[in-house]
């Protein structure tokens, strides 16, 4: 029987889904067992490499999580907030390391993956780059080093098929600019500006959010002051990075104990 950690990829269909079974099926230190589906999927039942329109992978697309999780080690998850939390209960009940790219989790969805997080390992980040986690840890620096009189605005850009704003990566840096300056984003945060909104108050964390095209991601955090400015930027132009990145913290997450992880943990930041 092979060593190798066996992987399910959820949303196999979907852009991320097929870029991570390509990546895993290249791979020599993972092997992909399970890819899954929501029920009533076109894919349900065909291999997913045939689905995918190359060859037969020997894995067929599911909508059954349990029985895929029972026989795996890992799940890359880059599905829907309700699906994700669903998903963190059966990955847990495996043992299997459980990776969430998944954006738009509400407070009561990330309660009930920390609940999981006690008997599984859960990786979870708005974005898997390097980059962009390098981003968000000098962004925190940053915000630390400059007072409430230089502006924060987080602007990011993605493709139009995008359902939730702002963005994950969006949220990230703007909770690393509340961390900087010692105060809480949630009181902080100012986003969807439209009509007369009067000036902007000292010390807010504004958000702005472009969706067109096929924008993979763009994320500027612009510190502006009287006179002059600093514009920390990441641009995405292939979206097999954040595969990597995935790849990456369901490895490392083999050799950890149960617990609530984020990417900076992965890349030792």
């Amino acid at each position: 029987m092979s060593i190798l950690p066996g992987i399910v990829i959820t949303g196999a269909s979907g852009r991320m889904g097929q870029t991570l079974i390509k990546q895993i099926a290249a791979s020599d230190k993972m092997r992909l067992v399970g890819a899954l589906e929501r029920t009533g999927h076109a894919w349900i039942g065909q291999d997913v490499g045939v689905a995918m329109g190359g060859a037969p992978l020997g894995v067929m697309v599911s909508d059954d999580a349990l029985e895929a999780f029972a026989k795996a080690q890992g799940v890359i998850d880059f599905s829907a907030p309700a699906a994700s939390v669903a998903f963190s209960a059966l990955a847990a009940q495996a043992r299997a390391v459980h990776v969430i790219g998944t954006t738009g989790l509400e407070p009561e969805d990330i309660a009930k993956i920390e609940a999981a997080a006690h008997h599984a390992v859960i990786i979870r980040a708005g974005n898997m780059s390097l980059g962009v986690n390098l981003l968000v840890s000098l962004t925190k620096k940053v915000a630390a080093a400059l007072d409430a009189d230089w502006d924060i605005e987080v602007i990011e850009a993605h493709h139009r098929h995008k359902v939730d704003a702002p963005s994950g990566t969006a949220l990230m840096l703007g909770q690393a600019a509340a961390e900087g300056r010692g105060v809480k984003l949630e009181s902080a945060k100012v986003s969807g500006r439209d009509g007369i909104t009067g000036a902007r108050q000292r010390g807010n964390i504004g958000f702005s959010a472009i969706r067109g095209g096929d924008i993979i991601g763009e994320h500027d955090v612009m510190f502006a002051a009287e006179g002059e400015r600093i514009v920390l930027r990441h641009i995405a132009t292939d979206r097999s990075l954040f595969a990597r990145g995935a790849i990456r913290a369901v490895l490392w997450g083999q050799t950890q104990k149960p617990g609530h992880y984020d990417m900076m943990d992965v890349l030792g930041l």
